[in-house]
């Protein structure tokens, strides 16, 4: 039974580690501002089985999705870079190649997102077990690591930075939910990512506000099409004028004729 005290239902919906979704949010929020919406922050690595458990109404991945029963849409590709102190050889240029990092110790944490074939640089001995730890070694001189933009600003330390790496893997980043949970909501949230407007013909909702400014008043029109127009104050119009030239309405009676001028004695 549903009383009239109980909270109105929220969408739920998950991220990984360096995504933003305030964009997204805040267009909820303007186009269902009676619908909360729920920010669900998760690990890389469980993100999958949170939307399985029900625990979010849909999230943003990394690609590949792993599962069949999920249904996911790439939204964008990220840049791929190299975090490295700041003294470090590789700050002096702009960007750089995987053989650039030859002589390096690249480090591998377990929650890499990047696909490789073949890491570049010397392996270290141990894989970090988060980015998180494999930065933290980077700042102590122990190698450098290679993620995504995202990873790296959020990740950020004053005595790092990044370039970018040319031929790196990339990461793509998705909207996922469950397929056999495709919920009005989540079509809500599908329509926001993909960009539609408001008056799309394949969104779900519209603001009342925005449906009735689509509504203008019917303009009135004469018989020909046109907009129909009002005489002038005290103006006859074209008929009135033709009869005051005719000598009508508003000359002498009889219409005054002009004779000779008379001479004078």
């Amino acid at each position: 039974m549903v009383t009239g005290s109980e909270a109105s239902p929220a969408f739920r919906l998950a991220y990984v580690p360096g995504v933003t979704p305030s964009k997204w949010v805040r267009i909820w929020n303007e186009r269902l501002p009676d619908v909360p919406l729920v920010l669900v922050p998760v690990a890389a690595a469980e993100v999958y089985d949170v939307l399985r458990r029900g625990e979010a109404d849909a999230g943003f991945v990394r690609l590949p999705v792993d599962a069949a029963d999920l249904s996911a849409i790439p939204l964008y590709t990220e840049t791929t870079v190299v975090v490295v102190p700041k003294d470090h050889i590789v700050a002096a240029v702009e960007q750089v190649s995987g053989e650039d990092l030859a002589d390096d110790i690249v480090l591998h944490p377990l929650d890499d997102p990047l696909e490789w074939e073949r890491l570049p640089g010397r392996p270290a001995l141990e894989r970090p077990a988060a980015t998180a730890d494999a930065v933290e070694l980077v700042a102590a001189g122990i190698g450098v690591v290679v993620v995504p933009q995202s990873l790296a600003r959020l990740h950020h330390r004053k005595d790092l930075t990044y370039r970018t790496v040319t031929d790196a893997p990339e990461s793509r980043v998705a909207l996922a939910w469950p397929e056999d949970r495709t919920t009005d909501m989540v079509e809500d949230f599908i329509g926001i990512v993909r960009g539609r407007t408001v008056n799309s013909t394949r969104g779900r909702t519209q603001p009342p506000a925005a449906a009735k400014s689509s509504k203008q008043a019917p303009r009135k029109t004469d018989s020909g099409g046109g907009a129909r127009r009002k005489p002038a104050p005290g103006k006859g119009g074209a008929r009135g004028a033709a009869k005051n030239a005719r000598g009508g309405n508003g000359g002498p009676k009889g219409g005054a004729k002009r004779g000779k001028p008379r001479r004078s004695s």
